[in-house]
């Protein structure tokens, strides 16, 4: 019989122990409601999935530095997508949901992916372009022909996490080829936090699609790791979502940030 406890929490100091350290003990709490792709995150859920996933994905022969790219269509997909990979000693590579094929394979080459994460709606150029590189696996966030389900990952027998070094670990992979550990992750993270001070009262509202930049996983990384209810809708009546979840704070689509309340 399998095991499903979760894996060993990464060593403190990684952007995995600053972001979910309290996740447990939050329970199922929503953390990110993801309205678009239609599912509610509880802290304990989120955490748990991370921390099993990357453990799958060590348990099929992940390795410490691996790039992985992530090619997803929502905010709750990015999310978990990232998160697994950079507990698993990876490297997330994040890429716009409108990146073509071609495209895509181009940069999966150019930064040597051994793997790729999608979403049942990009699946058919995503295996396009691992075609195209190095990538043998590709994983998709619920059934894709030609694809690994990720859950399939929550099941596989515990592997340990590795201890990371959040100063020289890479985590993030950005278009360019810049990339930021996580360290430097934290430190964006913190430098937001500056300018909207969450706390745990807070409900914040994202319209921001996930892309290759890191506004949007900075945003939600902090949301979570401070408590806060993160809302990430895709349009819509926004007026009715802010008023129906008493929303906060609103990261509109030119990319500010208001305080609402």
């Amino acid at each position: 019989m399998r095991s499903t406890a979760p894996a060993p929490d990464p060593a403190t100091g990684t952007v995995i122990h600053e972001v979910f350290h309290r996740a447990y003990e939050r329970g199922d709490r929503p953390a990110l409601v993801d309205l678009r792709g239609g599912h509610v995150y509880g802290y304990r859920r989120l955490v748990t999935e991370v921390t099993r996933a990357a453990s799958g994905l060590v348990r099929r022969g992940a390795r410490r530095d691996q790039v992985v790219g992530v090619h997803v269509s929502t905010a709750g997909a990015q999310t978990l997508a990232v998160h697994t990979v950079m507990a698993a000693g990876g490297v997330a590579a994040p890429v716009a949901a409108g990146m073509g094929a071609y495209e895509l394979g181009a940069w999966l080459r150019e930064c040597d992916a051994r793997a790729l994460i999608t979403t049942p709606d990009l699946a058919e150029p995503a295996i396009a372009a691992a075609e195209q590189s190095r990538v043998r696996q590709v994983y998709s966030l619920g059934r894709a022909l030609g694809t690994i389900d990720f859950r399939c990952l929550l099941s596989l027998e515990p592997a340990a996490l590795p201890a990371l070094d959040a100063a020289r670990q890479p985590a993030l992979l950005l278009p360019g080829g810049r990339r930021l550990s996580h360290a430097e992750l934290l430190a964006e993270m913190a430098e937001l936090d500056l300018r909207i001070r969450l706390t745990e009262s807070d409900v914040v509202l994202t319209t921001w699609p996930p892309d290759g930049g890191c506004d949007l996983l900075v945003l939600v990384a902090l949301g979570v790791s401070k408590g806060a209810l993160v809302i990430a809708a895709g349009g819509g009546d926004l007026a009715g979502t802010r008023h129906d979840f008493g929303v906060t704070v609103v990261a509109g689509p030119d990319g500010k940030l208001e305080r609402l309340a």
